[in-house]
Parts: C-alpha cells; structure tokens; sequence
C-alpha cells in the first residue's frame, strides 16, 4: 500500500475519533445541564409540596391566604409575628414593580446603543464601545448594588426629595446595570446578522442611514432583538443581590415607585438562612422559589413562541 495514502487514512480516523470525542462531550455537557435544572426543580418542589398535602403547615397557611387580603383588607408579608400572615401580593408587587424600572431604563437604551455599535460607529470606537459595554455583566452583583445603595440613593434623594431613600427607581437604576449589557450583546449580534444587502438596497432607493437603521435593518433584526428584551427580563425578575441592597426591604402593599419594596428573590435571600427547617415560612419560601422559577420558564417558552412567528412574519430573514 502507498505510504501516503496510508498515512492520509490515519489522519482521517484520527480526525473521526477525535469529532466523536468532541460531540460525545458536547452532548454530555448538554445532558448534564439539563439534569442538573430538572434536579433543582424536583428539589424545590418537593420542598414547596407541603402547602397542598400536609394539614400541619395548612393549619398556618394555604394557597388562600396567600393570595386574598389577610388584616383590614389589606395584604401583608409578616411570617415572623404572633399571626404569621404570609400574602404574596405585596412581593409580587414589588417585583414587577422594580423590573418594569429596569426595564424602561436598559431596553431603549442598549437597543440605541446596539444600533449606534452596529449601523453608525467607526470600526475603531465599535471595538471599543462593543467591549466596554459586554464587560459591565462581568462587573459583581454586589458592587452594582452597593453603587446604587451609596450612590444613586444620595443623588436621587438630593434631586427630587423621595421620602424614601431605598425605593423601586433606585432599585431600577441599579438593576439597569446588570440588564444593558445583555441586550446589548443579543441585540447588537442581531443587527450585525442582518443582510448587507438590505441596507444596500435601502440606500440605493433614497433612504438616509438612519432610516435604513430604523426602518430597514431593525424590523429584519426584530427576532433576535426581542429574544434579548425576553432574556433581559429574566435576568431582572431573577436578580438578588442589588434589589436586596437598593430597595428598603419592606414589603408595602403600594404600586408607588419612590416607595420601599420586597421582591421575591430578595425575599428568599434574606429569610431562608435564618427560618427554621420544615416551618410553614421554610415551606413558603420554597414555594416562592418554584413560582420565580415556573414564571421565568413560562415567558422563556412564550418569547420563544412569539420569537417562531416573527422569523415565520419576516420569512426567515433575521
């Protein structure tokens, strides 16, 4: 047999075992993910089950009365009283309460920045912008949380005399922080995937580049876009640390931005290492994280929904 010709079948096996190995480990890499996430759900919802099967911790609490006005007709988060009340109302409110802030803040933003980085920026400042930008979601959630205590909180204060120092806006200026980035990424990557045909086509029909941005390349990039508003809302439903610093930690029945809060996250974060284990609180508590956790899977699967139809609108384009 001709050496080279035996020496260039070794190779090919060679490349054939090693892209066996490779995908082999993707997949278990893939399969781990998956059992690891299927693992934390059965955890914490074993953990929440005995609101709905066990009748000592139902004497104390159930799904109504955390759901229904408890004192005055009003709801309250009081697990540590003589009459624990346990009404999620006020934390749901809180939590929708400083997302909706983040979210006013980070999505026009890091879109007008993807465009600016994608459709406007010289090459040169876009590999700077680009970086600076992607480099804040390496910057630590209590960082961010504790420039937003000190800092935004002062400021805030100083300009419009909030009554409340910690409330859902200084919140949602720091939560910004950890979204913009994200968007950004998604959005920007989206944008740059859009066809340079169709800005061409566009600036040959009379359009201005802004139009073309607007207009043009936007609309073409909207999926990818909006699986980035989908993902920054997901990391600001979820966040912890900065809205436990920034919002005041009172879970006040009010849909007033200035006004002090408790989200879910920050709820779970503050109580859970101090509740006593199999407790009614304990069992709440773990029900809250499963709810966070089914509500986050439930606008991942309608954003990837509503992400199918618009590549389906727009013919596959994006």
């Amino acid at each position: 047999m001709d050496p080279q010709r035996n020496e260039g079948l070794l190779l090919k096996r060679g490349r054939r075992r090693g892209e066996t190995l490779m995908e082999t480990v993707v997949r278990g890499s893939a399969l781990v993910v998956i059992a690891a996430l299927v693992l934390i759900f059965i955890f914490v919802g074993k953990e929440a089950l005995p609101l709905l099967t066990s009748a000592e911790v139902n004497r104390e609490v159930t799904l109504e009365t955390m759901v229904r006005p408890q004192a005055n007709g009003q709801s309250m988060w009081q697990p540590v009283s003589e009459k624990p009340r346990y009404s999620l109302a006020p934390l749901l409110i809180g939590t929708l309460k400083v997302t909706l802030v983040a979210l006013l803040i980070a999505i026009p933003l890091a879109i007008l920045a993807a465009i600016f980085a994608s459709e406007f920026a010289p090459q040169q400042l876009r590999e700077i912008v680009k970086p600076v930008l992607e480099l804040l979601a390496g910057i630590p959630s209590v960082v961010i949380g504790f420039f937003a205590l000190m800092v935004v909180a002062t400021w805030l204060q100083d300009a419009f005399g909030f009554r409340f120092r910690l409330n859902a806006i200084t919140a949602g200026i720091g939560l910004s922080l950890a979204v913009i980035p994200i968007v950004f990424t998604v959005a920007e990557d989206a944008l740059s995937a859009v066809p340079q045909a169709f800005r061409d086509g566009s600036l040959a029909l009379g359009a201005n580049p802004w139009q073309t941005a607007w207009r043009v390349v936007l609309p073409a990039a909207m999926p990818g876009v909006f699986a980035a508003c989908v993902l920054g809302f997901g990391r600001a439903i979820g966040e912890t640390m900065i809205v436990l610093m920034a919002s005041g930690n009172a879970a006040m029945m009010s849909f007033d931005p200035t006004e002090s809060f408790r989200s879910f996250s920050a709820t779970i974060a503050a109580e859970l290492g101090e509740v006593v284990y199999g407790s009614p609180h304990y069992h709440v508590l773990f029900f809250i994280g499963a709810f966070l956790f089914v509500m986050t899977f439930l606008l991942n699967l309608a954003g990837h929904w509503y992400v199918g139809r618009l590549r389906a609108r727009l013919g596959g384009n994006a």
